[in-house]
């Protein structure tokens, strides 16, 4: 009997990774916390704490605009800040492949560290394995946050909400694919903390419903899963999308759709009507938020569905991310 093998499909981000998430670690791993399915959980501690954990797997190891180490602690401090929490603790366990060289590797661990320090966490732990390889790493992160006491998540995105992205999509996708097909660009990967810009909304009168970090399978993926979530029908623009001529022009040189393309330094920020442009002032005004825009609302009408209006005044309905993206994006 042919048995089912891990292919690069089951990293995309979009419905086989789903797939493989939902059908063994999910199962495995049950429990209210984890069911939740959120950036990151938060947990009863002294007070309630956030966890979170990610793996770094992206090629190549430097890129412009960042590299797997910048990478590892943005990825991990962003999905903590999701949940609103205040990131504090990073550990970090790094599989090194034979031939890798010295000076890459304390290239990558000097830019841990100054990412870490411009996201105010501290790494308190870490463990290292070497594996025959080609010169390759691979990075884990584990994070801790101290949650604010304020229920963030998709649950509780109510009709009438406002859809808020942070910035430009596709960078951080455009810029590793350039690298991988030796595309003469200057497109730099938005790989970024999103601390001072959650800080300012946390700390304000906005009332935040729901936050997600756009990594792989793009903005699509993760509003499609957030609407399937809430039961809920996010309406989106396509004129209002924020894409830079560059990032566009790319997309069409490859047959590139923005919405599917991965970020790791953007957000989607769901509030109420009332708060819209009061949040929308905060990010812009918030380091790597000045492209800020309003790309959507909700609507109770057919749940779990996002629909797009598209230039010419069409509609178009959107899911999550089919077949294999680009692996090893982060």
């Amino acid at each position: 009997m042919e048995q089912t093998v891990i292919t690069t499909e089951h990293g995309s981000g979009g419905a086989a990774t789903a797939a493989l998430i939902d059908g063994i670690f999910a199962k495995a791993f049950d429990n209210p916390v984890l069911a939740q399915m959120e950036d990151s959980a938060v947990v009863p501690g002294a007070g309630e704490i956030a966890v979170t954990t990610d793996s770094f797997v992206v090629d190549p190891l430097f890129f412009n605009g960042g590299d797997i180490g910048r990478l590892s602690v943005c990825g991990t401090v962003n999905d903590l800040l999701m949940r609103g929490a205040v990131p504090k603790y990073l550990t970090c366990g790094f599989i090194l492949e034979t031939g890798l060289l010295v000076e890459e590797l304390k290239c990558i661990a000097a830019s841990m560290a100054a990412t870490a320090k411009e996201a105010g966490v501290t790494i308190v732990a870490g463990d290292t394995k070497v594996v025959e390889g080609g010169g390759g790493l691979y990075i884990n992160t584990a994070g801790i946050g101290f949650a604010q006491g304020r229920e963030i998540g998709a649950r509780q995105i109510q009709p009438g909400d406002v859809i808020i992205l942070s910035g430009n999509l596709g960078e951080h996708h455009a810029a590793i694919l350039s690298e991988r097909l030796s595309i003469d660009t200057d497109i730099a990967s938005d790989c970024a903390p999103l601390v001072e810009m959650v800080r300012a909304l946390m700390t304000s009168d906005v009332t935040v419903h729901a936050m997600r970090d756009i990594t792989r399978g793009g903005l699509a993926t993760i509003l499609k899963e957030m609407a399937e979530t809430s039961g809920l029908t996010f309406e989106l623009k396509e004129s209002g999308l924020p894409v830079t001529p560059k990032v566009r022009d790319f997309c069409g040189l490859l047959g590139l759709d923005p919405l599917y393309m991965g970020n790791e330094g953007k957000m989607a920020v769901m509030v109420p009507e009332s708060d819209a442009d009061e949040a929308l002032r905060l990010i812009r005004a918030s380091a790597y938020g000045a492209h800020a825009a309003v790309v959507g609302r909700v609507s109770a009408g057919e749940p779990g569905q996002v629909v797009v209006e598209t230039a010419v005044g069409g509609r178009r309905n959107i899911d999550v991310l089919r077949g294999e993206g680009l692996p090893r994006i982060c």
